[in-house]
């Protein structure tokens, strides 16, 4: 047995949990999501859950992610947190994606729930967008300095993150991982 590992809360985006599909789900996305999923249930990880995550889950998650949901609820490893909306946050975001475009507006704020929860908690948002949210959120960091320290994981980038080994090893904040570090070319 390694190290006592110190529990951290995780904001799991519902992508996560909705990929994660049903048991016999072969994709190797849906795998990796199910593989870090059961990760976060044996390890001593919570996850975060808002009035908005949650209701995102409720309306994405597959059935091995609400069976998941369960497990983590029956161990008491589901942490849930009320988050002022942080006007500051979203006034910044949101005059930044204007200078972009409509639909980047769109895509931040769909995830501002994530970043407001992170911030709340452990600062850590693990999440499968990164094409979009994480693209957007790691160049807004230069400019807002709430984001900088976000910790951003993909459960999916299994070579390139580690991510289920990052979490054995107490998914500890590594320059690496941090929005204002993300290499998005």
């Amino acid at each position: 047995m390694g190290a006592k590992v110190n529990s951290k809360r995780l904001v799991i985006d519902a992508s996560v949990a909705r990929s994660a599909g049903d048991e016999g789900a072969t994709y190797p996305k849906s795998v990796h999501c199910r593989q870090f999923l059961l990760a976060v249930l044996d390890i001593c990880h919570q996850v975060v859950m808002t009035p908005a995550i949650k209701e995102e889950w409720d309306k994405h998650q597959s059935k091995f992610a609400l069976t998941w949901r369960r497990q983590m609820v029956a161990k008491k490893k589901c942490h849930y947190l009320k988050v002022s909306i942080n006007d500051s946050l979203w006034t910044q975001v949101e005059s930044m994606a204007a200078n972009v475009s409509n639909k980047r507006i769109a895509e931040m704020t769909k995830d501002l729930c994530l970043i407001e929860a992170a911030l709340a908690t452990e600062k850590i948002v693990i999440s499968l967008d990164d094409n979009t949210a994480r693209k957007f959120f790691s160049e807004a960091a230069v400019k807002i300095d709430e984001l900088k320290d976000i910790i951003w994981v993909n459960p999916d980038k299994i070579e390139a993150e580690q991510p289920i080994e990052w979490l054995r090893n107490g998914a500890e904040a590594e320059s690496d991982r941090l929005l204002i570090n993300y290499n998005h070319d």
